[in-house]
């Protein structure tokens, strides 16, 4: 009797012939709570680790993005100087002012097709052909842009003018010229490079037969000495 008593203590009272099978159903009811719980529990730990995660990756992606943001405009900054002059400041023969009364002067165009306009005049003598001559040059495509200069290189470029040295629009320019004078060649394709021109890292290149821009200064002829007014 003890015993049943004791029984009836921690078991709850069940009809004759269904205790066991009763107690069996509590008994999986209360295992598949416990599982689930624990289901439940996990399901919710793993997600929590799964956020920080991709809280973490989120935040490495930010931080290595505003570096590469960072190191980009350091980059750029660094190229800027490092180039040197930007375009519209590099020496040129013919400056702002110098453009604005270019526009006014008129075009002399020659039978080859050559066309050109005197910046200013010079007083020394014109080359003989074969004789070698100093001369400062500006050369553009026909947008202003600067593809070669001897400006920048810092002397002036001597050759032998009308020997086939230089292109043929500049040879033929240069040749009407006089000591001291300043001109702007519009040189056609057929009288500039044929073939084409590669140009220096950060220049334009020249295209086949493409119309270029010379300005063009005739320093001193070798041999022959200025005029004198």
């Amino acid at each position: 009797m003890a015993a049943s008593s004791l029984s009836s203590l921690l078991l709850p009272s069940l009809p004759l012939g269904c205790k066991s099978k009763t107690f069996n159903a509590h008994l999986h009811q209360g295992n598949s709570g416990i599982r689930f719980q624990r289901s439940t529990s996990e399901t919710g730990v793993s997600r929590q680790t799964e956020n920080r995660r991709t809280s973490r990756l989120v935040n490495r992606r930010d931080a290595i993005g505003l570096i590469c943001s960072v190191s980009g405009l350091l980059m750029g900054t660094l190229g800027t100087n490092g180039a040197g002059l930007p375009p519209e400041q590099k020496p040129r023969l013919c400056d702002d002012t110098c453009e604005k009364e270019l526009e006014n002067v008129p075009m002399v165009t020659t039978e080859s097709g050559l066309q050109y306009k005197d910046i200013k005049v010079g007083k020394g003598p014109s080359p003989p052909i074969g004789f070698q001559v100093a001369a400062n040059y500006v050369a553009m495509i026909p947008n202003g842009q600067i593809f070669d200069s001897s400006l920048e290189k810092g002397q002036p470029y001597i050759f032998r003018v009308g020997s086939g040295q230089v292109v043929k629009g500049l040879d033929e320019g240069i040749l009407t010229m006089k000591t001291g004078g300043k001109r702007r060649l519009y040189i056609p394709g057929s009288l500039a490079f044929p073939k084409g021109l590669t140009s220096a890292p950060g220049r334009p290149r020249v295209a086949p037969n493409s119309p270029v821009v010379f300005d063009v200064s005739l320093e001193y002829i070798p041999g022959l000495e200025l005029d004198e007014e």
